[in-house]
């Protein structure tokens, strides 16, 4: 069921926020912290990525506060809305708060339209500055997130930094399993294994399937 929506009359110059988080209580966590700040005002919440779309829609935020891992227990979900939201709200400020600290994340995010990313256990200083930051259209990136995704960005090709889950996937890839075979096995989504074999393709500069699995068997991945 979509939270209701707050009331969307908010003082000129204040900044208006949706908080998307599959946790009531880290929402409950952020709303007490973040409107203890005069020009931070919560219009909405909402746990699962339909909810999302909604609350946005009506709510009118200035920034949406996305942590990446919703109902699927998968960061995916969380990169889509990203991708969703921006696309259907070009001036809206995505910033991502969640607990995946990964270069790849960062540089996914960020092409899916998000202004900034930091992690959930930077201090509260630190994160009303980044909202601020991106209300203004400018990037915010706590030091860690910056420096993982100037790694990743930075990392060779023959060093693709593959994640866990990416690694797994590319197993299956080996064994010839299809994405409907590989979504079962791994008890997740077709569109969300086509998610992965899409990354894995571009880590490994592979155009297809069988590539990808003969670059990753040079690199010894498998």
């Amino acid at each position: 069921m979509t939270p209701p929506v707050p009331d969307q009359r908010t003082p000129t110059g204040q900044v208006r926020i949706v908080l998307v988080d599959d946790h009531a209580i880290v929402r409950h966590g952020l709303r007490s912290v973040l409107e203890r700040e005069e020009d931070l005002h919560v219009v909405g919440e909402a746990a699962t990525a339909a909810e999302a779309v909604d609350v946005v829609a009506a709510a009118r935020p200035h920034v949406v506060l996305l942590d990446l891992k919703l109902s699927t227990g998968d960061n995916t979900e969380g990169l889509h809305l990203c991708g969703r939201l921006t696309e259907l709200h070009p001036g809206l400020g995505v910033l991502v708060l969640t607990t995946f600290l990964d270069g790849g994340l960062v540089v996914e995010a960020i092409h899916r339209g998000a202004r900034g990313y930091v992690v959930k256990d930077v201090d509260t200083t630190e994160l009303v500055r980044s909202i601020r930051a991106v209300a203004r259209r400018e990037s915010s990136f706590d030091s860690r997130s910056a420096a993982a995704m100037v790694e990743s960005m930075n990392s060779p090709s023959s060093d693709p930094r593959l994640t866990e889950r990416e690694l797994i996937v590319l197993r299956q890839l080996a064994h010839g399993l299809s994405n409907r075979d590989i979504g079962a096995k791994l008890f997740i989504s077709e569109t969300t294994v086509k998610f992965h074999v899409r990354n894995i393709m571009r880590k490994l500069t592979a155009t297809s399937r069988a590539e990808a699995v003969y670059e990753a068997s040079k690199l010894h991945l498998i």
